[in-house]
């Protein structure tokens, strides 16, 4: 994070609770480096985006169409960019899902005490992949990348003993940071332009383009703010399979939550019933690579789970129901299987049964 200039008049005590576990992982930081050099400017992309030849590896029809389930879509404005992050980061962040479970646990108990989406979580990821000893250019420090005016103005030390470097204390210091950006834009998005590139940049980019949507305003912000947000769409896949609340625009988190859909019930024999076995997941897992991978009949697997793939897109829960004799398979492959769900909705491919 490097930017000026937002203040907090309130002060939020928390019970510090102790975190332990971190030594065994210690060893993993440092792995990858997310260079911004990496990624060039896709805004030729996304201004080539016309309505009308739209990306077809994501869309049934030929546009973005802002009444359907978001998490079945993604705009096309961020396509290319989120295609060409997952194919050069997927793999170590696949990783990542193992070795910082320790850190997305704390981070997940830190931010539910401010009522930030867990999904926040993920801001960490891009801002240094978790690394606490991380210092950027402009001087940033810690796992959050916290500027040394804005911990000294959350109260953390950082002369001597720098506490931007603890883990607990500086999710503590973003989620209030968080907090203060969604109550300034309201706006996930938004935050997270605002956290790189600072929140008088955001509201000029409002200004000059006359709008408060990301995907208008981003040409007026700098290149690596723009991107930034777009990484973090991008992480937020590869994690959660989908997109979701905080991958909307706040006209579009309107739209979703006023569209609502009643489950399918499903009527299963006495044997259906005696021989499978549910399992809830989320995320944009597909029937047919499912199906595939745990050499299931398609109609069967169709038979047990009515509307699997609109619930899923929908970026709802799902009681997978599969045969017992299968289940032990799918957990350990669900994460592959994921990813290649994923990487087949990104890329257009065709899924077909065996």
């Amino acid at each position: 994070m490097k930017w000026f200039g937002i203040s907090i008049s309130s002060h939020i005590s928390i019970a510090k609770v102790s975190l332990v576990g971190f030594a065994f992982v210690a060893g993993s930081l440092g792995t990858m480096s997310f260079i911004d050099a990496d990624y060039r400017d896709l805004s030729a992309a996304d201004t080539a985006f016309d309505g009308k030849a739209g990306f077809k590896s994501l869309f049934s029809t030929n546009h973005f169409d802002a009444s359907r389930p978001y998490a079945a879509q993604l705009n096309p404005r961020a396509v290319s960019f989120v295609q060409e992050y997952i194919r050069k980061q997927g793999k170590e962040l696949e990783k990542m899902k193992f070795w910082g479970k320790p850190y997305f646990d704390l981070y997940d108990n830190v931010l539910a005490l401010y009522g930030i989406p867990k999904e926040m979580k993920y801001l960490s990821v891009i801002e240094s992949h978790l690394n606490s000893g991380l210092v950027s250019w402009a001087g940033a420090v810690g796992p959050w990348q916290l500027m040394d005016y804005e911990a000294r103005r959350f109260g953390l030390q950082t002369r001597g003993v720098d506490e931007r470097t603890d883990y607990y204390k500086s999710t503590h210091v973003a989620a209030k940071l968080m907090k203060e950006l969604y109550g300034d834009f309201g706006d996930w998005l938004l935050v997270v332009a605002a956290y790189n590139g600072g929140p008088g940049r955001v509201r000029q980019a409002m200004r000059k383009s006359g709008s408060r949507d990301f995907w208008d305003l981003q040409y007026y912000l700098p290149e690596e703010t723009r991107n930034h947000v777009k990484k973090f769409i991008a992480t937020h896949y590869v994690f959660e399979g989908s997109g979701g609340w905080t991958t909307m625009t706040a006209s579009e988190t309107q739209v979703q939550k006023a569209l609502a859909t009643q489950p399918q019930e499903v009527v299963l024999s006495a044997d259906d019933l005696a021989n499978t076995v549910v399992v809830e997941i989320g995320g944009r897992y597909n029937s047919v690579i499912i199906a595939n991978a745990l050499l299931m009949d398609i109609t069967r697997f169709n038979k047990w789970n009515p509307g699997f793939d609109k619930t899923l897109a929908e970026g709802k829960k799902y009681p997978l129901r599969l045969p017992k004799e299968s289940v032990t398979v799918f957990e350990a492959r669900k994460n592959s299987i994921l990813m290649e769900s994923v990487r087949a909705l990104l890329e257009g491919k065709s899924t077909v049964s065996r």
